[in-house]
């Protein structure tokens, strides 16, 4: 049986902080600017190395995305950062006026993302964001597997010209793809051979999808594993080459069932290749306090709900070929 594994446990937003300060010696035109939440969102380095090109805005995070805006017409680079809930949710008039309708190139970077926030409760947790982000015209959408694929991605969006939302979170999962992988805004990331069913994941998902495959192989059911780092824009050629071989499909995020990774394979499915297609995500309903482990399992989100939905897509598939 296959054994995945991993070179040790980190949070995805202390990559984003250890790409950012990479990115400050790098690029002069970088700047970063920070909604009075600089520890929780690992920017202490880049603060303290580039003082003169670290803006803290205070709990102002609607002003924030705008002078974000206008630091763009200057030539800066601005990387903004806070909460997901509050840099989606709690500003998205001014990202789609003053950032989306007119291109700039402002990287609004959301940490603390699902359900994984844990403790603090719904209020905090944003399980909407991608399908916001994803709607809006110009917006690339990027939600990084572990550690070392979320610095790589803020390297990598330094160097994309337009708007970016890129989403990760706090809690420390398994860091397992490689420290000097290049990353590629829109391609997906295959990372296990399969004949049966596609399992497609994103963000902390990856890992849970990966487990998933080691479960199913010890039942004799051969799982394809692709990491969709990228939501927007989808890699559809993957997609469709995939399901085109294994005739079903599996997607897993930590994000509302509507308008996240889910829908969006669907949408491509639905228009070139229909095929049976099974959904972990968060069904329809609100986060609340308790432990990253416990709201996991409690809403679905674990290896064993990947099983489930794979042997039901297998199950559907059979089922329309018979």
């Amino acid at each position: 049986m296959k054994k995945f594994t991993f070179t040790d446990k980190k949070d995805t937003r202390s990559g984003f902080g250890a790409g950012l300060s990479e990115l400050g010696k790098k690029n002069p035109a970088v700047v970063a600017l920070c909604a009075d939440l600089t520890g929780s969102l690992k920017m202490d380095a880049f603060e303290k190395e580039f003082p003169n090109r670290f803006f803290q805005i205070g709990i102002a995070e609607a002003n924030m995305i705008g002078i974000a805006a206008g630091l763009t017409i200057g030539g800066k680079i601005p990387f903004t950062g806070t909460f997901a809930n509050f840099s989606t949710g709690r500003v998205y008039d001014q990202i789609r006026q003053s950032v989306a309708y007119s291109g700039k190139n402002v990287k609004i970077c959301a940490s603390h993302a699902g359900i994984t926030l844990g403790e603090d409760g719904a209020t905090h947790q944003i399980l909407e964001d991608i399908g916001m982000m994803r709607m809006l015209p110009n917006m690339v959408v990027i939600n990084p597997c572990d550690y070392n694929q979320t610095k790589a991605a803020t390297l990598a969006i330094a160097e994309y010209d337009g708007p970016v939302y890129l989403r990760f979170g706090r809690p420390v999962v398994p860091n397992f793809t490689p420290a000097d992988q290049k990353f590629e805004i829109g391609k997906a990331v295959h990372l296990h051979e399969g004949n049966d069913v596609t399992i497609i994941a994103t963000g902390h998902l990856v890992w849970k999808a990966l487990e998933a495959c080691e479960m199913l192989e010890a039942k004799g059911i051969s799982a394809e594993v692709i990491n969709i780092h990228t939501i927007k824009p989808l890699d559809q050629e993957a997609v469709l080459r995939s399901v085109k071989k294994t005739g079903c499909v599996v997607t897993a995020e930590e994000h509302q069932l509507w308008g996240g990774l889910g829908e969006a394979v669907a949408h491509v499915l639905v228009t070139h290749f229909p095929a049976p297609q099974e959904f972990v995500a968060v069904m329809d309903t609100f986060g609340e306090s308790g432990t990253p482990d416990q709201l996991m399992k409690k809403y679905g989100l674990e290896a064993d709900n990947i099983v489930a939905a794979a042997e039901k897509a297998i199950h559907r598939k059979t089922t329309v070929m018979a």
